[in-house]
């Protein structure tokens, strides 16, 4: 008991020893930069709403940073403005504008490097080359931030949230726009994204490279350059994620490049070039997903093997999938295609008959493009029609043997 009464006499201790230092104009600290070098670890420097012009803020302790009606932090268009390299820090409330551009520094609006327990929730940041960067960080939070750039070209921005080499990060709840990822993760692993809007950025809504053992739940990835793109990775979740309005010539819902062991499962790809394009991919189970007014729903090239799909609506898709080969190593079951057109004499609610979701003109478009210009003519349908009775060109066994004549869910 005494130790016990000791362990929290030292804690009450040392939070009645942390103080709260305010910065303004009518305040003892003109700027933050004076009111950081003031503050001991565990501190509260709350900054009044103003408009601050500061040469890269470096955040060295353990502080919470809060703004009080969106105080503004002004890069100039010259320099880095927030920069933190200590654990425990809490960044909150700010408006972080105009930050400097360099492709060679990776300047950022808030940089965090080699820290860990970093939380940057409720900001608005606008105009920076890299938004929020966090390098080598463990276990950080970055929540609820409004993060927008209003770039064209690639070479001209960074990402909206940019991690390297992490661990345990949680990217909640943002809202990313314009930049050239908006979320992009490498070398990061055991982490999570979930509930982010990702849109109108020039490339990726989100983009992984050698990154393992993530998860990413009911995010929107809509009308960015070229959707979504997970590369080089292994056993990555993907939940109740929507992938919407990604068009262009190589453009798609999700690329899935040289990835194994993941699994998808209640994901909408509606209105993509693409919905999803699979390129190496091994292992993956894909489930009560819905695809909806895509080009092709899914493209599945013939490197992937033991892919599976099961229970997934394809509604309403130009071509239902696509391939680049005969042999192929997957397995389509009891998923509903709106494109069946064979009958169920038992009641069991599957199909009879199996489908073939790969059309032969499918494959000729693959092959020579012009000749989209045929679609919906008499011909193409009277060919597609034989093919699915007499096998030539298609692969054999690339079929669901039980089709459900109603959709899954």
């Amino acid at each position: 008991m005494k130790g016990l009464l000791f362990i929290l006499s030292l804690g009450l201790s040392a939070q009645a020893g942390a103080f709260t230092i305010h910065v303004g104009p009518q305040r003892e600290y003109k700027t933050i930069t004076a009111a950081i070098t003031a503050a001991n670890a565990g501190d509260t420097v709350l900054v009044d709403a103003g408009h601050y012009a500061e040469k890269k803020i470096v955040i060295n302790k353990a502080i919470f940073l809060k703004g009080i009606n969106y105080p503004v932090i002004d890069g100039e268009k010259k320099y880095e403005i927030l920069y933190v390299k200590a654990d425990g820090v809490i960044i909150e409330g700010f408006s972080v504008v105009h930050s400097g551009v360099s492709s060679i520094d990776d300047i950022s609006g808030i940089k965090v490097e080699d820290s860990k327990n970093v939380i940057i929730r409720n900001n608005i940041l606008q105009d920076n080359f890299f938004g929020i960067m966090i390098q080598n960080g463990l276990n950080c939070l970055v929540e609820n931030n409004q993060i927008s750039a209003t770039s064209n070209l690639e070479q001209e921005s960074g990402n909206g949230i940019h991690c390297w080499k992490g661990d345990s990060m949680r990217i909640i709840g943002n809202k990313i726009t314009g930049h050239r990822d908006g979320i992009y993760f490498e070398f990061v692993k055991h982490s999570i994204i979930w509930r982010n809007t990702s849109e109108k950025n020039i490339r990726y809504g989100l983009h992984f490279m050698f990154s393992n053992d993530d998860t990413y739940v009911s995010n929107i990835f809509t009308n960015n350059g070229s959707g979504v793109s997970v590369m080089f990775s292994q056993r990555i979740k993907m939940f109740s994620n929507y992938f919407e309005e990604n068009w262009g010539d190589a453009s798609h819902g999700i690329l899935l490049k040289e990835i194994s062991d993941g699994y998808m499962q209640g994901n909408y790809f509606v209105k993509n070039t693409s919905g999803i394009y699979m390129e190496g991919a091994n292992r993956i189970c894909m489930s009560y997903n819905s695809f909806i007014n895509n080009g092709w729903a899914l493209k599945i090239q013939a490197s992937c093997m033991d892919v599976a799909l099961d229970h997934n609506n394809f509604t309403g898709n130009t071509f239902d999938v696509g391939t680049n080969g005969s042999l192929v190593q997957n397995t389509f079951n009891n998923n509903y295609w709106d494109k069946y057109e064979g009958y169920d004499l038992n009641k069991d609610k599957i199909g009879d008959i199996p489908y073939r979701p790969v059309s032969m003109y499918s494959m000729i478009v693959e092959k020579y493009p012009p000749a989209m210009i045929l679609f919906r003519s008499f011909m193409t349908s009277l060919l597609d029609k034989t093919e699915k009775i007499l096998p030539s060109l298609t692969p054999e066994n690339l079929k669901d043997d039980s089709p459900l004549m109603k959709p899954a869910f």
